[in-house]
């Protein structure tokens, strides 16, 4: 495959991945303009959005197009159905890790099968690079952007899930990429915003953050993605473009050496520093994730190779792993896939993963007689105020003293938003709400944090995310259809 690179541009092409919106794959004019990165030699595509047949069809041509093997990437944390539409949706990893009791024989073999259906899934619609698992350690209760992206706040849970994921990903042939090294669990930042700066110490690091990524390069994982971050006990520069960081600790001192994948660099935390794509080359990065423009980025790497800044023969040794590691595809198996199934599989972790917090006897399960319930909306989002909850409750009415207020709030982790809870004025109008009723629930959907400051509710229940299937499991669970088996795989204080 090398040999097919004739040229000094393609060789800088195949090693970016660039964005892919799925949703725009309709237009001819947005095809031709991803076909023409592919006849440049690019590596790959990181996908967002989507419906599943016409990705599918799609990422096949694109395959047949090009000339070296596609790196086809997506955020499938939750599953394929993250992004395509018409894929399944598995819960958030925190979710997982609160369903899945790894003492339970029975509970590692649906483990298995959640991770193997988003596997057989990704498979199917043509996705060779998982972007998973997260390996982050969320240590930080207002973390903005990991939260219940990430197991546990215990570098063991983390762990023992993380290679969990990682052999299954493996053994399929596909690429696995744990992220954020050295690990973005211990900020309040949002690294899509501003660059987040952790101070712990290095003794520190190698017990909590590091620890998972540590563990992953033992069992031979493929690629590893760089958080940017700034780590000031490994160095003062971002991870994403120290030399320190990626090639003195990961390579040298962990021994890794398979491919080292940026977080993607349209991301804010880099706004300030330089040429960001020759010092992450330089850094030894072998794969440059979603730059702003791809054309732009080659022209950078040429002038930067012209000038020597840049010596050739780091992207000949970046694009030797590359070649290496796109080789894995041949052995790939496809088989067909139960995406009814999938789904069953996906609602049951979603019923064994509500969480029960704190209960006062005699108010689960509520009663069809309970005539005086009422639900109240918090959160910031009003997409997620949900005619499903408003279907199975008395709908939010304005009364002084309600005999039983269930309050839902609904917060999500995503990318640019800068918080993962909600507001001090919400946390206020929450705390008179409860006070008010003569009993209340309150219920997350999404970030379990946030209930720390209820403590003097009646219920509390952890959902993890805002989603419908755990909008469905938590009314289930209120009506006694299932238990709240689910146990809180975090220290909340």
């Amino acid at each position: 495959m090398l040999n097919t690179i004739n040229s000094l541009e393609k060789k800088l092409y195949q090693i970016i991945i660039n964005r892919l919106d799925g949703d725009n794959i309709q237009s001819e004019k947005y095809r031709n303009k991803i076909f023409k990165l592919v006849k440049k030699g690019i590596g790959g595509f990181i996908i967002f959005g989507g419906e599943k047949e016409e990705i599918r069809n799609f990422i096949a041509e694109l395959q047949t197009a090009s000339e070296i093997p596609l790196f086809i990437a997506s955020d499938i944390e939750r599953g394929v159905g993250q992004q395509i539409k018409g894929a399944t949706n598995f819960p958030c990893q925190m979710a997982v890790a609160a369903a899945i009791d790894k003492n339970r024989p029975e509970d590692i073999l649906l483990l298995n099968m959640i991770i193997q259906s988003i596997i057989d899934e990704a498979i199917d619609i043509g996705i060779n690079l998982p972007l998973i698992p997260v390996m982050d350690v969320n240590q930080n209760q207002d973390n903005p952007i990991i939260c219940t992206r990430a197991f546990s706040d215990n570098p063991e849970i983390v762990t023992w899930f993380g290679l969990h994921y990682i052999k299954f990903i493996e053994d399929s042939c596909l690429i696995s990429c744990p992220k954020h090294f050295p690990g973005h669990g211990d900020t309040k930042e949002d690294s899509h915003i501003s660059l987040p700066v952790i101070t712990k110490s290095k003794d520190d690091l190698m017990k909590t953050d590091l620890m998972p990524f540590i563990k992953s390069i033992e069992i031979g994982v493929s690629s590893i993605m760089i958080g940017h971050l700034k780590v000031t006990a490994l160095d003062s520069m971002p991870a994403s473009l120290s030399k320190k960081i990626i090639t003195d600790v990961l390579k040298k001192e962990f021994g890794f050496n398979g491919l080292v994948i940026t977080d993607a660099l349209n991301m804010g935390a880099l706004k300030d520093y330089g040429n960001v794509p020759v010092e992450c080359i330089n850094a030894g990065v072998d794969i440059l994730l979603h730059p702003a423009d791809a054309n732009i980025t080659v022209k950078e790497l040429l002038s930067a190779i012209k000038s020597r800044e840049i010596n050739e023969g780091q992207i000949d040794s970046a694009l030797e792993r590359i070649i290496r590691a796109k080789k894995r595809f041949n052995n790939i198996k496809k088989t067909d896939v139960n995406y009814k199934a999938h789904a069953f599989i996906s609602e049951q972790v979603f019923d064994m993963s509500i969480t029960l917090m704190k209960s006062k006897p005699d108010i689960l399960p509520l009663s069809s007689s309970d005539k005086d319930t009422y639900i109240t909306f918090a959160g910031e989002n009003e997409i997620y105020k949900s005619s499903l909850l408003k279907n199975h409750f008395n709908s939010e009415l304005n009364i002084a003293n309600p005999e039983l207020l269930i309050i839902a709030i609904f917060t999500d982790v995503s990318a640019w938003k800068g918080s993962s809870g909600i507001s001090d004025r919400e946390k206020q109008r929450i705390i008179r709400l409860v006070k008010q009723a003569k009993k209340s629930i309150v219920i997350s959907f999404g970030s379990p944090y946030v209930l720390r400051h209820f403590k003097d509710a009646s219920v509390l229940i952890a959902a993890y995310e805002p989603s419908e299937q755990a909008q469905m499991a938590v009314i289930k669970c209120l009506k006694g259809e299932i238990d709240s088996s689910g146990k809180l795989p975090i220290i909340i204080s």
